[in-house]
This record gives C-alpha cells, structure tokens and sequence, in this order.
C-alpha cells in the first residue's frame, strides 16, 4: 500500500480540501434523516407517500446534478490557468442547461402521481405523493443552482463556504419542517407538502447565500452580469461532460434500488435491516465523497498544467486515504454493529431479534464494502478531473448492472444466502468498477505518452 507519508503535500491539499466537503455531504445526509423523523412522527402514511414521490425526484435530480458536477473540473482547469472568462463562462452555461433541464422535468413531476398508480401503487400513497410533488417540483430549480455554486466555488478550491451554508441549511430546513408540517406557532399545518415548502425555502437561502459569497469572494469574475447572453461552445461542452455524469450516478442509484427491491421479496425483517444498514453505510460513504470531490479539483488543476507527474502523484494518495479511511470504518463499525442496529429499533417491536440477527450481517458488510466503494467513487472523480466521463459511465454502468445485480440475485436466491448474498453482489459490482475505472485511469490517461 502506498504510504500516506511519502506524498505529505498531496495528502495536506486533499485534506484542506475535501474535509469540508465530508463535512457538507454529511449535514446533505442529515437533513435527509430529519426529514424522514419528522415526517414519521406526523404520520407513517403520509412518509410513504413522500419516499414515493422522492423515488421520482432524486432520479431526476441526479441526471440534472450531473451538469453541475461537470462544472467542478471545468472550472478546475480554468483557475489553474488563471482564465476567469472560461470559468464564467463555463459556469454559465452550466446554469443555463441546469435550469432548461428542471423545466422539462416539471411536466413529470407535476404529474407524479399518475405514473405512481401506472406503476400499480396505491392510490392513496400516490395521491399524497402527487400533493408533495406539487411543490416540490419547483424546488428542482434553486436544488440545481445550489448544486452548481457548490462545483464553481469547489472548483476554485473554496469548499468551507460550502460546508457552512450546507450546516445553516440542516437548521433552516428543520426549523421549516416543524413549523410546516404540523401547523406550529400559527403556521399552516401542510403535513408532506410543508415538508416539501421548507425544502424549499432552504435551497433558495442556500442559493441566496453562495451567489452572495461568490460576489463578494470573486468580483472580478461577474459570474451575473449579462447572464442571459448565450455560449453555444461552452454549452456544448458542459452538456457533452455532464450527461454521461449523471447517468452514471443514476445506474449506481438504480442498483442500490434494485438491492432493495430484491431483499423486499424475502421478508419484512430482511428488508428492515437492509434499510437500517443502508444509512448506515450511506452516512460513512460520504467520507469517501467529500474526498473525491476534492480529487476531482485537485486532478483538474493539475491536467490543465500538463503536470503528469501530478496527476500519477495525486491519484496514489487519493487512493491511499480511500484506504486508510475504509480501514478506519472497518474498525469502528465491526465491534458495534450490535449496538448500531438496535439504535433504529423500538425495544418492544416483535421483529427486534429477526432484524438484529440480519442487520449485523449487513453492517459487517458495508462496513467491508466501503474498500469497493470507495475506491470506485475516487477512480471515477480522478477521470473526471482529467475530462474522461463517457467510457467510465459505461465501465461503471456494465459493472453494476451485468455484474452487481445479476450477482446479488443469484447469491440470494438460488444460492440461498439471502440478504447477504444480494449484498455480497452489490460489493461485487462495486468492485468490477473500481477494477476497470482504474485500469482506465492508470493505461490509458496516465499511462507515458
């Protein structure tokens, strides 16, 4: 294993860089779970319909977030070249084709409902999802110029703002939920569509908040001024990169969904301690993702110098904190898996010890799975730090989906192995991608010549 030791400056600007990115994705996370509290507190009904609804949402979000993710190397290589035009003008367009893509997303969501009961939901639970959809539908706007604030201020190696606004948000979006969704100190008690508005509200603060820190932080930059004037090159190429960033993200999605779905038809118990071991894992994972973001920046920089070196230098240490981090998780969640699970369960629930005797296993295995996917997560922000997301999307989407899921299938059923088979094969595709990513990143874009 490379030594973090040997690689002292590349680890110093990985981690100035990418702990308030950690820092971020886990407050991100964070007002996910409040939002499932509060919600399960109003009433489980109407916290069905609104996991229905974001079932909706985020898939679309997540293809439209892959414009904004295109942004980071983007701008990356442009401030490494000291080029502001490029960065506006980068920057720009990726607003432009973020907000062209929430408007023709709006006819779906706005209409959720309807493709809820096709898919033979309840209509009850789609009915409810439709009243959150409703609303929710026009946050898909400041949600995606957060996001790319977030890549343009990433890009020029100003994360902190991120992870400050992202914490304030946590606060804003709860103080909102409470006062939303049961009706408090006089407000309208809204239930799912109060959730909905408070996500709201907190994205355009959050919006309001980095385009004001971006004034002030880069005024020689006048990223607003004459924004409707059209870059046809410069959307060409932020659409180019990002599409096949989005897809991407959404095959992964799409595999942990389907890891779901296949454990749902085991059982009850089985599918209780998947959901528990998935937060669980999600909430480690973004250790990981903070962290790529920062390789993503730190590669773009150095790909826009020419500097091969660099590039050799910071993809060693980036994997090399990807393990030791993982290793670190191995450690903590091992020993207290026991007491992990029963933090999510009601002493008096009959399915306690059923859920317990599986979610144990499952930690064991995201705890393992954290090298897979960790190193998957690092390889492919490295190549999109160099500009390379076509081929990985295909490398990363024929490893989940020829690989992870027919897997999973077959180590839980045929082989009988259940829950932990479906998760042995989740680990399994995550591997294959880490595997062909890297060999992608290692013979062909840092390869001599």
């Amino acid at each position: 294993m490379v030594q973090l030791a040997d690689h002292r400056p590349h680890v110093r600007s990985l981690l100035a860089l990418g702990l308030p990115l950690v820092g971020g994705q886990i407050a991100q996370v964070s007002i996910q779970i409040v939002d499932t509290l509060m919600l399960g507190w109003y009433d489980p009904r109407v916290l069905a319909g609104v996991a229905l609804a974001n079932s909706i949402f985020f898939a679309l979000f997540i293809v439209g977030a892959g414009f904004s993710w295109a942004v980071t190397p983007m701008v990356a290589a442009a401030a490494a070249k000291h080029d502001q035009t490029r960065i506006r003008r980068v920057t720009r367009m990726g607003f432009w084709i973020s907000m062209g893509y929430a408007a023709a997303s709006m006819p779906v969501l706005l209409n959720g409902g309807a493709l809820l009961r096709l898919l033979g939901q309840e209509p009850e639970l789609a009915d409810l999802a439709q009243d959150y959809l409703r609303v929710a539908a026009w946050g898909l706007f400041p949600m995606l110029t957060i996001m790319l604030m977030r890549s343009y201020l990433a890009g020029q190696s100003r994360t902190r703002v991120v992870m400050w606004v992202t914490l304030a948000g946590m606060v804003v979006n709860a103080l909102f939920n409470w006062l939303l969704i049961f009706g408090n100190l006089g407000f309208p008690e809204l239930g799912g569509p109060g959730a909905a508005l408070a996500s709201v509200i907190t994205n355009l603060c959050g919006v309001a908040a980095l385009a004001a820190y971006a004034r002030r932080a880069f005024p020689e930059a006048q990223l607003f001024v004459r924004i409707w004037r059209p870059d046809w090159e410069e959307l060409k190429q932020v659409f180019q990169l990002g599409w096949p960033i989005g897809m991407a993200t959404l095959a992964e999605t799409a595999l942990f969904s389907a890891t779901a779905v296949m454990i749902g038809w085991i059982g009850v118990a089985e599918l209780a301690a998947h959901a528990i071991a998935i937060q669980i894992a999600t909430l480690t994972f973004m250790l990981h993702v903070g962290m790529a973001q920062a390789a993503t920046v730190l590669m773009g920089g150095a790909w826009a110098r020419g500097d091969l070196e660099e590039q050799r230098g910071l993809a060693r240490t980036a994997l090399a904190v990807t393990v030791v981090l993982a290793t670190a998780t191995v450690a903590v969640l091992v020993p207290l898996r026991a007491p992990l699970v029963l933090f999510f369960l009601d002493p008096a629930d009959p399915l306690r010890d059923a859920v317990l005797a599986t979610g144990t296993g499952l930690v064991v295995m995201a705890a393992l799975f954290q090298f897979a996917d960790g190193a998957q997560v690092v390889m492919i922000s490295l190549l999109r730090g160099v500009q390379d997301t076509r081929v990985p999307m295909w490398l990363a989407a024929v490893s989940y989906w020829g690989i992870g899921a027919p897997l999973g299938f077959v180590l839980g059923f045929p082989a009988g192995f259940g829950a932990v088979g479906v998760w042995v094969g989740l680990a399994g595709g995550l591997s294959c991608a880490a595997v062909l990513l890297g060999q992608r990143l290692w013979r062909v874009k840092l390869a001599e010549g």
